[in-house]
């Protein structure tokens, strides 16, 4: 059984002591699991058809042709058509279809309409769809599960960093030190928004892209904190310790240090992950980001603000923005209480 030292579950029961941090918490972990099986719950095709007594599960399988199920063409099947079908035979055959049937790709059209059409129960738009016939949930849901991915790994390659250039500038500080603070200072002088320009300029920019771009300028930032901790630790006396007992410098730093300035991270995490979501969002709204038609709320915010008489849109995915955002806010605000050994602040 694991067993946890009495630090560590104070610190936990500080957490859920807080209760709109640790419900925010439960709220955004349960969101993350939902939009990774996103494909069951969203997606044009069917979770499960039974067709002469055979179940097939189209979901994550290779794609079936219309003839498969006894229909008169060779491409992918409609099954929301097959649905209606099997529905008017009453022979047996049923279609499970997601809660949203359709997939963020997907141009829902319709005969003498133009897109973007309203929120409808019927044909289960349940939010409408965007200018181009896409459904809007499903686009909020994948862009969801995009941003968070992506904000995610934006976190752990600029802390692997800035926490590895930091701790090395504060503990060994001099010339080495020096030249790594002028370095910092040049780079953040570097406009980051031209460089994101020049480089759609050349490239189209993908996902592995921007994230390169974005740790090249982002790990500055938790460089100075760790640097300034690693400096005041450097002069405590379980450090000269270690170093008596001969431990390397790598290890002093990564096996001793660290641990006892892990309270900066982990207090800097929900915010770090907060500005991953504005800046993909930012940059996608601007037209500098992935590429259509990757589902993004960056371009459906663009698509929202562009068709203000389709409210829908822009009111969809500023909501979810605003929702997301401040739940990731309330966890920091949780964690950075649970990590204070001075509680300024009480709630109820």
């Amino acid at each position: 059984m694991i067993q946890f030292n009495p630090l560590t579950i104070k610190q936990w029961r500080r957490f859920r002591s807080i209760k709109r941090g640790f419900w925010s918490a439960v709220l955004l972990l349960c969101l993350m699991v939902l939009s990774c099986c996103a494909e069951v719950l969203i997606n044009k095709r069917a979770v499960v058809v039974s067709f002469e007594g055979q179940l097939y599960f189209p979901t994550y399988a290779n794609f079936f042709p219309g003839k498969t199920f006894g229909l008169d063409y060779e491409y992918e099947t409609n099954y929301r058509e097959l649905q209606e079908i099997f529905n008017q035979q009453n022979d047996g055959n049923w279609v499970w279809l997601p809660l949203v049937p359709y997939d963020p790709y997907e141009n829902d059209l319709k005969d003498f309409e133009y897109p973007p059409y309203a929120p409808s129960l019927r044909d289960k738009h349940y939010l409408g769809t965007d200018s181009t016939g896409r459904d809007v949930v499903a686009r909020l849901v994948y862009g969801f599960r995009l941003a968070m991915g992506f904000a995610l790994f934006l976190l752990i390659s600029q802390y692997v960093i800035g926490v590895a250039v930091g701790c090395a500038m504060g503990y060994w500080g001099g010339i080495f030190d020096l030249f790594f603070q002028r370095i910092i200072e040049i780079w953040n002088n570097v406009p980051f928004l031209y460089v994101i320009m020049i480089v759609a300029s050349i490239v189209v920019p993908g996902f592995w892209t921007l994230m390169l771009v974005m740790v090249i300028f982002g790990w500055t930032g938790m460089t100075w904190y760790m640097r300034t901790s690693t400096y005041k630790e450097k002069a405590r006396e379980y450090v000269s310790a270690a170093r008596a007992l001969g431990a390397s410098a790598p290890r002093v730093v990564f096996s001793h240090i660290l641990p006892n300035t892990i309270s900066i991270i982990v207090t800097f995490v929900p915010f770090s992950i907060a500005g991953g979501i504005t800046s993909l969002t930012a940059l996608d709204y601007l037209g500098f980001g992935l590429p259509p038609p990757t589902p993004s709320w960056g371009e459906l915010l663009a698509q929202g603000t562009s068709n203000l008489e389709t409210p829908w849109i822009v009111s969809s995915v500023v909501i979810a923005m605003v929702s997301v955002l401040l739940m990731v806010t309330y966890v920091g605000e949780a964690i950075r209480e649970a990590f204070d050994p001075k509680q300024f602040t009480y709630y109820e």
